[in-house]
């Protein structure tokens, strides 16, 4: 006679728990529920998931008791509060949240976090307590976007040259040009740089130039500065580009580098062709050691709330 395996019952109750533990998202979800409540769109912007799966991840996590809820007008609310789980649950969660370790997409769910919260509109008295939250879109909506970058690149020393690596269509170049003494954009791919003339035709100190990264059509101690934007991890060796941008580099010259922060995102490899999966500070202090440079910063960038890719860091790697 066939005897079908049967579950003990005192096994039951935790069965849903595990279940919703056993998620990746989910797991994600949890990770930032604990630390702060948050509505369900902005669990979706935080770690860069679609919010019409929301509510099924979270019906989840709420029928297995693993978090709270509360309606605010049209809005729910969630969080993760440990002392108020079954003792099945805080074991699970525990358990879970010991073994999550360091993985790259944290980082990049804890700095879209810090955006979303800093976005929040608080409360106060007054014209700018009570526009405080909003303050950056009213501000957006009277002088635009690029108004406070545009102008901070005005503490660039006018005396430079400077060489954009990897121009592309020449957007980075066109910001620097106007601040410069001498913006030269260098490429290899001939339709790059044939955008890269056309974006830049209008400024006279502008120069395009067609040659390889790692041996560059520049003479020794040419530049001032070299910018490397989102270059590095389509390339197989970068230190031996940082090393070539280093030969160009006047005394006391400075690279800047541009980049995404280590990540965990391996599709990426084949779908877009990329060599690396982003670099994190020890990554980017060897490549600078490698190519007889200084790293001196190393910092990640404020992630737009709604962008879908990786962070970026800007990295100073100096002569």
């Amino acid at each position: 006679m066939n005897r079908r395996s049967r579950v003990p019952r005192e096994a039951k109750p935790v069965i849903p728990i595990f279940h919703a533990l056993a998620d990746q998202q989910r797991a994600r979800m949890l990770r930032v529920l604990v630390r702060e409540e948050l509505a369900v769109g902005e669990i979706a912007a935080a770690l860069q998931l679609p919010q019409s799966t929301m509510s099924r991840q979270l019906k989840a996590l709420f029928e297995a008791g693993l978090v709270v809820k509360r309606t605010e007008g049209t809005a729910t609310f969630y969080r993760l509060v440990r002392e108020a789980l079954s003792d099945e649950a805080r074991t699970a969660w525990d358990l879970l949240h010991g073994a999550l370790g360091d993985d790259a997409a944290f980082a990049d769910d804890d700095r879209r976090l810090a955006e979303v919260l800093a976005a929040r509109n608080p409360d106060p008295k007054g014209f700018f307590g009570r526009v405080g939250g909003e303050w950056s879109g009213l501000r957006r909506g009277l002088f635009g976007e690029r108004f406070a970058s545009e102008a901070l690149l005005a503490l660039v020393p006018g005396s430079w040259t400077v060489a954009d690596l990897g121009c592309g269509t020449g957007e980075i170049a066109a910001e620097l040009a106007p601040f410069v003494k001498k913006l030269v954009a260098i490429d290899r791919e001939p339709a790059m740089l044939d955008a890269a003339r056309k974006r830049l035709r209008e400024f006279a100190n502008a120069e395009v130039r067609k040659g390889e990264l790692t041996d560059l059509p520049a003479k020794a101690g040419e530049f001032n500065a070299c910018v490397v934007s989102l270059v590095l991890h389509h390339v197989r060796e970068p230190a031996a580009v940082l090393e070539a941008a280093r030969k160009s580099l006047a005394k006391g010259g400075v690279v800047l580098v541009i980049d995404m922060v280590a990540h965990a995102r391996g599709e990426y490899r084949t779908t877009m062709g990329h060599e690396h999966l982003g670099f994190g500070e020890k990554d980017m202090r060897a490549l600078a050691t490698k190519a007889k440079l200084t790293l001196s910063l190393y910092r990640p960038l404020r992630p737009a709330i709604e962008a879908r890719g990786p962070g970026l860091f800007a990295a100073r790697l100096e002569k």
